[in-house]
């Protein structure tokens, strides 16, 4: 943190010497994410790093969380080419599922947000707003649409996708801040916002509080919760799982708690299923392990 804190403070003073010519920015790959704790433990799990940087002057500091390997990719072609900033970029190392061609990733992370039309069905007048940061968080919330599909099939899912973290911000804040119009267009002004996050999930409220509908987001993340433990019970722990996400939109979409309660109970007793097994085999449940994302009908 220290060399990062030094660091950031030197490219906000070069900027202003004409005689110092950009240099390539300082660029973070973090892998060891908090997510994956198959073998390190509960003092490995500290996402801070991000709401660290994010304290720096927005001039200077640029956050990117790809859900895949080709958004990967791009956003790794635009860190290298960049001068003068300090990028952190969070992706796993372990093997996860592709959900964007190389074209459309690059398109994706062009615009640093954008509305995954393939994996929702609002048509524009969405129930509930699923939104993600993260590898890990994405592949929950398309778990959570597919849960949404076999048991909601009426629910009108939007599903938003975020790679670069200082969108969420207005202009004003940071130079990659989405307008508020665009802002409103994408997240709504009324309507719930469930968000699936990689980090701490106060960041996401600190990012977005002077949105119009900031009331309405409620932010799921890592709070402290873990041990040596298999990846799906990582997020049970911290009520990131796919399961509490249905619940989440159960207990937040106006009238939907009444008519769904069986289906909220089929989630709990799923996250007691899952309790039981993980720590009965050491292993995820064979429907978590094998899971995989099926086109909608």
């Amino acid at each position: 943190d220290s060399m990062v804190n030094q660091h950031a403070k030197w490219l906000k003073v070069i900027r202003h010497l004409s005689w110092r010519k950009p240099l390539p920015s300082l660029n973070y790959l973090l892998t060891s994410h908090v997510w994956r704790q198959d073998h390190n433990g509960f003092s490995h799990q500290d996402p801070g790093f991000i709401d660290h940087v994010m304290n720096k002057k927005a001039e200077v500091v640029r956050v990117y969380l790809p859900p895949d390997a080709n958004t990967l990719l791009s956003v790794g072609d635009h860190c290298l080419r960049s001068r003068n900033y300090i990028n952190v970029v969070v992706a796993g190392k372990q093997p996860a599922p592709v959900w964007l061609d190389i074209d459309d990733a690059a398109l994706h992370c062009a615009r640093g947000l954008g509305i995954w039309d393939w994996a929702g069905n609002d048509a524009g007048d969405p129930d509930v707003v699923l939104a993600a940061a993260g590898d890990v968080p994405t592949l929950e919330v398309l778990a959570t649409v597919d849960l949404l599909r076999r048991y909601l099939p009426e629910l009108r899912v939007r599903v938003v996708n975020v790679v670069d973290l200082m969108r969420l911000q207005p202009p004003s804040e940071h130079p990659h801040g989405l307008p508020d119009p665009e802002f409103d267009a994408i997240f709504t002004t009324d309507r719930p916002v469930i968000f699936a996050y990689h980090g701490y999930p106060w960041l996401i409220h600190r990012l977005t509080y002077r949105r119009t509908n900031h009331d309405n987001i409620h932010v799921r993340g890592y709070k402290e919760e873990g041990t040596t433990t298999t990846p799906f019970d990582m997020l049970v722990r911290n009520d990131m799982d796919r399961y509490h996400l249905v619940m989440d939109i159960i207990d937040r979409v106006p009238g939907l708690s009444r008519r769904a309660a069986t289906v909220r109970q089929r989630m709990v007793d799923k996250r007691a299923e899952h309790h039981d097994y993980v720590r009965r085999t050491g292993e995820d449940l064979p429907e978590i392990r094998d899971w995989k994302w099926a086109a909608a009908p």
